[in-house]
């Protein structure tokens, strides 16, 4: 059996460190790998790019433009797990639920784009919605974020973890990307099929990973009459017989509280229907290891369409 070979632009990276731990075992590919001294020799990489079948990159959004321009092997497919590539009309969206045909696209593409965090979340509410007529394209939407520092990568995993830096001497959360222009935006209105760009305030919290996405619907204000069973049906029809993007039974929160931490290292995306009765309100939650479906795991999970394996091999 002819093994496909796979490698990782950007191995030494978080993502890319995730993604080659999940692969380190699998007898079904073979990983290229380059000495860490050959890592910022563009010849070198250029040659394992090129030689590779599926080439994964796993760098900033330049070094990312920067590597596929080096890719000249027409054979050669590229998973590119920055936000370099996330709306661009050549790529493909790399996240197979989005809908029925989704996955048949990324098996034809030969350019796939790795899904933001934030966005893989964001898209997983609120797609479906509008898709199904239950959310207008032009409503006004806000989104709030919670997410562990690994989200940040190597600098803000560094800053968290450094005992001589202020995030470490911190005992709080906060928020960032005050300007309201986080980058995950642009991505999460192209896929959710929005009109305008939504207001996305996110916070980055004190503990390694995992993370929580709200989207607020006021039920009293929209068109039609939405309930909160209204909307699990319309995720439990979308995402029937998927099992990476699940919906959350109302039993599930009986706790009073909903864990950022709970589905760390899985590659499951679960929806929370949150609601008050009373006042016609519901929040929506998408609750994800941000290194999982939000990264990693996401990519591994596109790598193994593209084998022709078990979407969950290595999972």
């Amino acid at each position: 059996m002819t093994l496909q070979t796979v490698f990782i632009d950007g191995e030494a990276g978080t993502t890319g460190l995730q993604i080659a731990a999940r692969l380190a075992d699998r007898d079904d590919l073979e990983l290229i790998q380059i000495g860490s001294a050959e890592r910022k020799d563009v010849g070198a990489r250029a040659a394992a790019l090129n030689a590779a079948d599926i080439a994964i990159l796993c760098l900033p959004d330049d070094a990312a433009r920067d590597a596929t321009r080096l890719v000249t092997n027409p054979t050669t497919r590229i998973i590119d797990a920055s936000s370099a590539h996330r709306v661009s009309p050549q790529w493909v969206y790399g996240f197979p639920e989005l809908d029925g045909q989704q996955r048949a696209q990324i098996l034809q593409a030969q350019r796939i784009s790795n899904p933001g965090c934030y966005a893989i979340a964001a898209v997983a509410m609120l797609h479906p919605l509008i898709t199904a007529g239950a959310i207008p394209a032009n409503w006004p939407i806000s989104l709030t974020g919670l997410s562990g520092y690994s989200g940040g990568g190597k600098a803000l995993i560094n800053s968290f973890e450094n005992a001589d830096s202020p995030d470490a001497i911190s005992s709080v959360n906060y928020h960032y990307a005050l300007s309201l222009a986080h980058k995950h935006v642009p991505e999460i209105t192209c896929w959710s099929g929005l009109a305008n760009s939504p207001i996305f305030l996110p916070t980055v919290g004190r503990y390694y990973k995992g993370m929580l996405v709200s989207v607020p619907l006021p039920l009293w204000a929209l068109p039609g009459a939405l309930t909160p069973h209204v909307i699990r049906d319309i995720y439990r029809e979308h995402y029937a017989g998927e099992p990476y993007v699940t919906v959350a039974d109302p039993s599930e929160i009986s706790t009073g509280r909903l864990d950022p931490e709970a589905l760390n290292d899985s590659n499951e995306l679960r929806l929370h229907v949150l609601h008050d009765a009373a006042n016609s309100q519901v929040v929506v939650v998408a609750q994800l290891d941000n290194l999982g479906k939000g990264a990693s795991g996401q990519a591994v999970q596109t790598l193994n369409l593209l084998l022709n394996v078990d979407e969950g091999t290595g999972l």
